[in-house]
């Protein structure tokens, strides 16, 4: 049994030991990149991190706080341009997982990452597509990870920047996307995973200490639940050390820290 953690911290390290040994990632800024590279510093030193940029095999010592981010040229492999990393690296079909994160997401897991409210006048305007629609239509699969509130799952997206399931069904395929498309979302309250038929996302694992009454509260369409909800594994004390450590490490540096808010 660990130390006690927040939501946060759950979301984080449940997200990173989704991660493996050899897998290549194509990883985005802010949760994402915290939990890839817990991955790294934990059970999957091997794992290969992508960022945008063109940096391939990036060991950061802190987390970058942004695509350009120095850190990531200086601790990589090597670095390509971005053009290679794009055409040849993920069109290319050589990235397991896209490590998205997102605004809002919808039912069948697309994701605005582009404007809150409308387009023309929004409420708020967000850092927008970046390479996260490529990422999305050409990983072998895509993995997102973000805080669950009615915020954030909605009946409609204010603005689709990133396809996932599209309308569910088919509609993926016959759209000519590649790769299998969103097959996990990681929240603060669980894990969802698309239906094999229809897409419709379907919590699978509820993290301990969650009732589910209050992750259904928090989604913005009549959420389905699997017949075997399992319960997440609680963080151990390792990692919380490591995630501590990386998110301090980062708050010294760049007096900030990857909270998911």
């Amino acid at each position: 049994m660990s130390e006690n953690y927040t939501p946060n911290e759950m979301m984080t390290v449940t997200a990173s030991r989704c991660l493996q040994n050899g897998d290549v990632c194509f990883v985005g800024i802010g949760l994402p990149s915290a939990a890839s590279n817990l991955a790294r510093l934990t059970h999957a030193p091997e794992v290969v991190l992508i960022y945008e940029s063109g940096t391939i095999g990036a060991k950061p010592h802190v987390l970058p706080l942004s695509i350009g981010d120095g850190e990531l040229a200086e601790t990589a492999d090597t670095v390509v341009s971005v053009p290679e990393i794009f055409r040849y690296w993920l069109q290319g079909g050589r990235v397991k997982v896209g490590f998205l994160g997102a605004a809002q997401i919808d039912k069948f897991a697309n994701i605005n990452t582009t404007v809150i409210g409308s387009y023309d006048r929004p409420k708020v305007r967000l850092p927008g597509a970046g390479g996260a629609p490529e990422i999305a239509s050409s990983a072998e699969e895509v993995w997102i990870i973000l805080k669950q509130s009615l915020r954030t799952f909605v009946s409609k997206l204010d603005f689709t920047t990133s396809a996932g399931h599209m309308t569910g069904g088919d509609s993926r395929e016959k759209s000519g996307a590649r790769g299998k498309g969103p097959t996990r979302v990681i929240t603060d309250m669980g894990i969802l995973e698309p239906d094999p038929e229809t897409k419709e996302l379907v919590l699978t694992h509820i993290h301990p200490g969650v009732n589910l009454e209050d992750v259904k509260k928090a989604t913005g369409w009549e959420l389905k639940v699997s017949r075997v909800l399992k319960v997440t594994d609680v963080p151990t004390a390792y990692e919380l050390e490591v995630l501590r450590q990386l998110n301090s490490s980062t708050a010294l540096k760049h007096g900030t820290v990857v909270t998911g808010d």
